[in-house]
């Protein structure tokens, strides 16, 4: 087994591998899309089976607290198998049959065992540094996301190399895994009572962390999700003659990057500062990217960084906070809820855009996602004046 730094390294590598799942789908639909083969509104529906797959897979581990009572190492490991397992099963059917939507929900079940898992084992090797090591981890997350992204821009059209090569990385995860040291913090419960967890999801501070949670969760997955066809509508506009599927990956993996480095100053300068800040930032360019394109494609570009960097920095300063603020032998469920509950509001926001694109415009369409990060910057100002807010980040809340 690997000791401490090997296993942390790992569960980053693992968590990079293993999340390139996710927007296996996605990215190889973009070329599809803009090639006239497949609907905006399908590739949407890809996107959104993945988002209701992981909320039932979360809402399932909840409900049983498979986070806190199994062995991590093999849970995630055997969830990254049947992801990729149903990814690979895209070659067979294609994007546009009702057989892809539900392997697509099957990847994004099986992903609720990698996500939630894997931030529970990071932050059992840390005793002060929550913020940096879920962050990191997050970050690892990001990239895997992106990745597919780049797979599809450097194979073109061929859709077929981005889902095989996503393939191989989930499993390259899934051996991967089973190499680490669990962390000295980890706590496997002995029995799970429900009524414990939810007595303890019921707590004020508790609840105003996952309330500035699902703000940022509003913004995150939709940006994600649709700012690849905006920046194929945007670039051309703004002059830009490259490869807006490069552009795209860069904006997403900027978010690698932002996450590593707001654990760093929310573990120093804390949590509901840096979250807060990182919301108002993000919204902000929420609010205003639609109308760049006139200005130029270097403006455009500069704010989508901007926007990737910011829009997922703080998401692993809210799994912090929960994991700070419950109990040592509920950390699995309470990150598996809170994520299960942002996931959710994932596929509506997600749902949600194309009608707000066709009725806005894409000049104005991101704008409504603006009003989550909004509304948690109020969540964590409330949570900042809380006295249970001293066990946040060593007392720098």
């Amino acid at each position: 087994m690997l000791g401490k730094a090997g296993s942390i390294v790992m569960i980053v590598i693992c968590q990079v591998c293993g999340m390139t799942l996710w927007f296996s789908a996605t990215a190889a639909a973009g070329a599809l899309v803009a090639a006239g083969s497949l609907s905006g509104q399908q590739a949407g529906l890809l996107t959104g089976a993945v988002q209701l797959g992981f909320v039932a897979g979360t809402l399932a581990s909840a409900l049983t607290g498979l986070a806190d009572r199994l062995d991590p190492r093999r849970l995630f490991a055997a969830a990254t198998l049947v992801g990729a397992a149903a990814n690979l099963c895209l070659l067979a059917t294609g994007f546009d049959s009702a057989l892809t939507v539900a392997l697509r929900f099957v990847t994004g079940a099986a992903l609720a065992g990698v996500y939630p898992v894997g931030m529970k084992m990071a932050a059992a090797w840390t005793e002060r540094a929550v913020g940096l090591m879920i962050g990191t981890v997050v970050g690892a997350l990001t990239l895997g996301s992106s990745l597919p992204y780049l797979f599809n821009a450097v194979s073109g059209i061929d859709w077929r190399v981005t889902i095989a090569v996503s393939t191989a990385c989930a499993l390259v995860a899934a051996a991967g895994i089973l190499a680490i040291s669990l962390g000295p913090k980890h706590m496997q419960a002995s029995r799970f009572r429900f009524a414990e967890a939810f007595a303890a999801l019921r707590q004020r501070p508790m609840l105003l962390a996952n309330a500035g949670y699902l703000g940022h969760m509003w913004e995150l997955y939709a940006m994600w999700a649709w700012i690849g066809a905006f920046l194929a509508w945007a670039l051309p506009k703004a002059g830009f003659q490259g490869n807006p599927g490069i552009v795209t990956f860069l904006v997403i993996a900027a978010g690698a990057v932002g996450s590593v480095a707001a654990g760093l100053l929310a573990d120093r300068f804390g949590r509901t500062l840096i979250t807060m800040g990182a919301m108002a930032a993000s919204g902000a360019c929420a609010a205003t990217i639609g109308l760049l394109p006139p200005l130029g494609a270097g403006a455009l570009i500069l704010v989508a960084l901007v926007w990737g960097l910011t829009v997922v920095a703080d998401s692993a300063q809210f799994s912090a906070c929960v994991a700070e603020l419950a109990q040592p032998q509920l950390v699995g469920t309470m990150l598996t809820i809170q994520t299960s509950m942002g996931f959710l509001l994932t596929f509506l926001t997600i749902q949600a855009m194309p009608p707000v694109i066709a009725a806005l415009g894409w000049e104005h369409a991101f704008a409504v996602l603006a009003i989550g990060p909004a509304l948690g910057v109020i969540a964590m100002w409330r949570l900042r004046r809380q006295p249970a807010a001293a066990r946040i980040a060593g007392g720098r809340r």
